[in-house]
């Protein structure tokens, strides 16, 4: 599979007509990655949110997260928040379709893995981000040698943990964030940004 860096949408070419599970219905269009494929941070979250799945573009008009991204120097501040522009991040879902009725089921997430792990493989992050509990529950089971529940959302928010070749830095989902979260998580990865994070796999081992 060969990324096309000439367009940040669905850079690897995944199928944008999928059907292999049950939210092929309701959905409007599915939602690929986004973003730099050479990027060192790849960011997970659940699954397309309405304005997403109408951009076509994951975490679209999202604003608290755009904001950490901006603040990042990860996203250009007078981007287009429909189509951001993303310098060394990635943003990705654990489902590329939305049900407006319901989230996904296990069965779902599971049918849809193989394309969030071909994007993995294929830009071999130095750290990946999950954001909210469930995408942290899901990247913990697949990503790491440790048991989903021995990770918290809340309590491991801006933290480190080694994971299989490299870091796993939790976000709470943007959504239930405060602004004391949000400036939590901007130190945080700010710090992280700043360290040798391409020798250092992780500050805390689970």
């Amino acid at each position: 599979m060969d990324a096309n860096q000439d367009d940040l949408a669905n850079p690897f070419g995944m199928d944008e007509e999928c059907e292999n599970c049950d939210l092929c219905g309701p959905r409007e269009r599915v939602v690929h990655g986004y973003g730099d494929v050479g990027a060192d941070f790849v960011f997970v979250g659940e699954r397309p949110s309405a304005e997403a799945e109408r951009a076509g573009v994951p975490f679209a008009r999202d604003e608290t997260f755009l904001s950490i991204l901006r603040r990042l120097m990860l996203c250009r501040a007078d981007s287009d928040p429909d189509e951001p522009e993303l310098a060394n991040a990635f943003v990705t879902y654990l489902t590329r379709c939305r049900d407006p009725e319901r989230p996904a089921t296990d069965e779902e997430i599971a049918t849809c893995e193989p394309y969030l792990n071909a994007e993995i493989r294929m830009i071999n992050p130095e750290v990946i981000v999950p954001v909210g509990e469930r995408a942290l529950a899901e990247v913990a089971t697949e990503y790491t040698t440790t048991a989903a529940e021995k990770f918290d959302v809340y309590d491991d928010h801006g933290e480190r943990f080694r994971g299989r070749g490299f870091e796993l830095v939790p976000m709470i989902a943007p959504d239930e964030q405060d602004e004391d979260e949000t400036q939590t998580f901007v130190e945080a990865f700010a710090e992280l940004m700043a360290s040798d994070y391409r020798q250092t796999k992780g500050r805390r081992s689970r």
